[in-house]
């Protein structure tokens, strides 16, 4: 099987990349994490890049020389997907157009709801009965692209900030990679 290369961009943790890269080493799953990119050094999530011996940067989209080294290598590296995972900036309208339909996103909430930050929060504040997550496409809106997949879960009447975080996060690890196989 011939694997589509991606590339993660990440900024915390780093629990997607991790499933994404476990996902990777299958056989059939149909893409080679070829190359993460960092908003910050201070990723945890760069160390799973060390240990899979992953090619990565930190690169600040902002500036525009290491705006123009990205495209560079994303270029050279024959990208074919980007996955955001995690990944806490607000990519640039201009390199969000020149990789069209090719960057998707992992959001923990069911979009439309609750786009944005503090999302776990803002489900328990609401009241709501379910929440989950979703892959969609990156467009110039914030969490707003076309979705792709969504899973939910039932809010439970105990649940705090980091037990809805942790449950979601489990349906993020299989949505994401559902979705890969989906648009691939």
């Amino acid at each position: 099987m011939v694997k589509k290369k991606a590339c993660i961009f990440i900024s915390g943790s780093g629990t997607n990349l991790k499933a994404l890269i476990k996902n990777s080493r299958e056989y059939n799953f149909p893409i080679d994490i070829s190359y993460v990119i960092s908003s910050t050094n201070k990723a945890k999530g760069l160390d799973f890049a060390k240990i899979h011996k992953i090619p990565y940067h930190v690169i600040n989209f902002n500036h525009r020389l290491e705006f123009e080294f990205a495209l560079r290598e994303l270029k050279k590296k024959k990208i074919f997907l980007i996955c955001l995972a995690g990944y806490m900036k607000v990519i640039r309208k201009d390199f969000i157009s020149r990789f069209k339909y090719k960057i998707i996103n992992i959001h923990p909430s069911i979009l439309p709801k609750y786009k944005g930050l503090n999302t776990y929060a803002r489900v328990l504040k609401s009241k709501d009965q379910f929440t989950g997550c979703t892959v969609h496409h990156v467009n110039s809106k914030l969490d707003s692209g076309k979705i792709i997949i969504q899973k939910k879960i039932l809010i439970k009447s105990n649940d705090t900030k980091m037990t809805l975080r942790n449950r979601v996060q489990k349906k993020e690890y299989k949505a994401y990679a559902e979705a890969i196989f989906k648009i691939i």
